[in-house]
């Protein structure tokens, strides 16, 4: 038994020791590189070791037990890719391991991994690519969420770079109250960083980022190119205008090029769900919707359901955690039922997911009814899919296609898989995915089938709408392996 339990540590000791050294490798080629690592879609840039060896255990579900992951397998592709000079790109080291395994055929790993990343190798720049500038109209939960992904993704600077915000000015404390608002969350914890307030300048160092406030309460009166500020992606999240006629007063000011909504946009906007049809978006198109949380939450999957079985028709019920415009205690209200206190009811109410499916996937079209619950919690939030399909089916059959989607389809970073009988809404809090499907939950009867999928309605929503933002300004690196 002694020898046994040294085994283990030692194991672990070992691990632990090559998951070290796979930090500033990660590090350099991101920095050095704007090369994006990760395993089975877990992000390795700014992890720990613990964290790093926490994704390889992950990965046993997507490869499965017995074949299993190790940072043995993953640390000489690492060590591999830092020696080809790469260019942009965005690379699952688990998935390029996995790979070697199976189709390697007596090449060396070095070979190996040359030949899958060719048309990165090599293409590294001499010279420094100036970023994207983004400025966020308005600074509530999506907008600092969305602060802390750009600044996370900073990298070497050739990315989108977050140069404004813009908010009202509410005491004479504002800037130290925002700086607050950011560094400590609730919901999602303490800022991984540094932030520096400058009262006199109104700027905010966050991690280096040097970051405008903007006290405005016309978005026609602000000259950013003041700021230096130029040709900028303004992702509006406040919600106020959602149609063309009132996001265009934003395209009045100078240094402002394009602009992104974060709410369902109305009239003929386009509604972007990413994954499922970026591709519409043109460079002719200076405002877009990047849609809903819920409705990035369902969108892909509804899509995958229905291109593998087809769906006749369909009922979406959302369990969705209250929001801002819901009362904390019983007062009026405009809206039905929302004036009675959010933290103490289950509050019916309506949601437009349903209909704006359709503008994301018009086959969706008169398709779809919906419903929302918002229940008492602050982040995390469900959608049941009741669908009928094309064809019958069975729960096994359902689940691993979905399980496969989740892997290794151009859906993977929308819809995650979990299969455990333990979890519940919490255990998704910070999930990058747009919706997660519970497989033990998973209902089917013929041609009938009920799907419950987990959605982080915050951030899962933000990752999607700064991918939308990437795809926008056309710094969306390519994925590794093909």
């Amino acid at each position: 038994m002694t020898q046994q339990t040294d085994q283990c540590l030692g194991d672990w000791i070992e691990r632990e020791a090559l998951a070290e050294a796979m930090i500033p490798l990660v590090g350099q080629l991101y920095r050095n590189n704007n090369v994006i690592t990760s395993i089975y879609g877990r992000g390795l840039i700014n992890r720990s070791v613990i964290a790093i060896l926490k994704a390889h255990r992950f990965a046993r579900h997507r490869v499965g037990e017995g074949s299993g992951l190790s940072v043995q397998d993953t640390y000489p592709v690492l060590k591999a890719m830092s020696e080809l000079n790469l260019g942009p790109a965005s690379v699952d080291i688990g998935k390029l391991a996995v790979k070697f395994k199976k189709e390697g055929n007596g090449q060396s790993l070095e070979d190996f991994v040359k030949a899958q990343l060719a048309d990165v190798v090599g293409q590294k720049s001499s010279e420094k690519k100036p970023g994207k500038d983004v400025v966020l109209y308005g600074f509530g939960r999506i907008g600092r969420l969305l602060a802390r992904i750009l600044i996370s993704k900073t990298g070497g600077g050739e990315g989108l770079r977050l140069r404004a915000i813009v908010v009202r000015k509410g005491s004479d404390d504002d800037l130290a109250k925002r700086a607050s608002l950011l560094r400590r969350d609730s919901v999602h914890g303490t800022f991984d960083g540094t932030i520096i307030a400058d009262e006199e300048n109104n700027t905010l160092d966050v991690n280096g980022n040097l970051i405008q406030v903007i006290y405005s309460n016309d978005p026609t009166t602000v000259d950013y190119t003041k700021y230096g500020i130029h040709d900028a992606l303004l992702i509006d999240n406040t919600g106020k205008w959602r149609d063309e006629a009132g996001l265009s007063q934003h395209l009045q000011c100078a240094g402002i090029g394009r602009v992104i909504l974060t709410a369902p946009g109305k009239g003929d906007l386009k509604n972007i769900v990413h994954g499922v049809n970026h591709d519409i978006i043109s460079a002719d198109d200076k405002i877009i919707s990047a849609a809903s949380c819920t409705t990035n939450a369902i969108v892909p999957v509804l899509k995958a359901i229905g291109d593998k079985f087809g769906i006749v028709n369909g009922h979406v019920e959302t369990v969705h955690s209250f929001t801002n415009d819901q009362n904390l205690i019983d007062n009026f209200h405009k809206g039905s039922r929302r004036g009675r206190a959010a933290t103490l009811n289950m509050v019916l109410t309506e949601t437009g997911a349903a209909t704006a499916a359709a503008k994301a996937l018009p086959s969706l079209k008169g398709k779809l009814t919906g419903n929302a619950i918002r229940v008492p919690t602050p982040n995390v939030s469900m959608a049941i899919l009741s669908l009928n399909l094309e064809k019958s089916t069975t729960r096994e059959e359902v689940n691993e296609y979905l399980r496969q989607i989740a892997m290794h389809s151009n859906l993977q970073k929308q819809i995650d898989y979990v299969c455990s009988p333990e979890v519940v809404s919490t255990d998704f809090v910070g999930s990058r995915h747009a919706g997660v499907v519970d497989a033990q939950a998973t209902i089917c009867n013929d041609n009938r089938v009920i799907l419950y999928v987990w959605y982080d309605n915050e951030y899962g929503y933000s990752c999607q709408v700064v991918r939308v933002a990437e795809d926008v300004a056309g710094v969306n690196p390519p994925s590794f392996p093909k």
